[in-house]
């Protein structure tokens, strides 16, 4: 074949694969690349935070010491303590909000209120106002105390197992205890006192005062549903001492002033029943 020949034969090849190659070429273009947009997630804004409300009653509520207690008689302050007190039993309800961390720890606030009955005796070593010397006073002191308590608590829970959770917990905080109108009965003790004597009953002012708070827990709580726990646990709560209450008004107008009466704070037991329920 003839120079000429092969260059006409490589002219008519290239006219005729030149399509063709471009067609393959264009198979092969490089993929576009798209960046992939980010999954958007929801902000689980309640994850965490629960909701808590319970009901309780209150026993072995025990004066932490005797009430500090002051009679006037003519223009003699003397000093005496009550020698036996005692609180009656009866219900409490609280409610509050908490964060669990994590499944073993959660915190909570508190807000509680109870109402507990009081009684106790005392002997003055003085005589009732108006009494003659050498005689003693007897008083007997009753009211009630209505008592509201803001407590910040932390728990450790211990594990779940079939669905229960025992739990371990502490708290701090302040509780205002507001004494109602005491009610104080004076009877003269004494070979001066009369054969009969009259008991003197006289009605003080309570007084409220904020006291500092601390409380143990310990219980179980059962899972009856993704968000709803049932809580059964017990309580020890100690609350400071603070006034009591104001002297009567007949001793007031004889020149009495300040407090007359002052507690030395109290203790009580608790066994509580609420629910809890998780706002996820």
């Amino acid at each position: 074949m003839s120079k000429t020949s092969r260059l006409l034969l490589a002219s008519a090849m290239a006219v005729v694969f030149t399509p063709l190659a471009s067609a393959l070429a264009a198979d092969y273009d490089p993929p576009i690349i798209v960046d992939k947009a980010p999954e958007f997630v929801p902000v689980e804004v309640g994850n965490g935070w629960y909701l808590r409300g319970d009901i309780g009653y209150t026993f072995g509520t025990e004066a932490e010491g005797p009430i500090s207690y002051r009679m006037f008689n003519a223009g003699v302050y003397t000093p005496a303590a009550t020698s036996i007190s005692a609180f009656d039993d009866n219900y409490t309800w609280g409610v509050g909000a908490g964060y669990q961390f994590n499944r073993w720890l959660r915190a909570d606030a508190t807000f509680d209120g109870q109402e507990n009955d009081f009684a106790s005796i005392a002997a003055v070593a003085a005589p009732c106002a108006g009494g003659a010397v050498g005689d003693v006073c007897g008083v007997g002191i009753a009211s009630t105390a209505t008592t509201y308590s803001v407590l910040a608590n932390v728990y450790g829970d211990l594990g779940t197992y079939a669905g229960f959770t025992p739990y371990v917990g502490a708290g701090a905080g302040m509780s205002r205890v507001r004494w109602n109108d005491v009610a104080s009965l004076q009877t003269c003790v004494g070979p001066g006192c009369p054969a009969v004597p009259a008991p003197v009953i006289n009605s003080h002012n309570g007084e409220a005062s904020w006291r500092f708070t601390y409380a143990l827990m310990a219980g179980l709580a059962y899972n009856v549903s993704k968000n709803l726990k049932v809580d059964v646990g017990y309580r020890y709560k100690n609350i400071a001492g603070g006034d009591m209450f104001n002297f009567d008004a007949a001793s007031a107008a004889a020149g009495a002033t300040g407090i007359q009466a002052t507690d030395d704070g109290f203790s009580q037991h608790e066994v509580r029943v609420g629910l809890r329920y998780s706002l996820w």
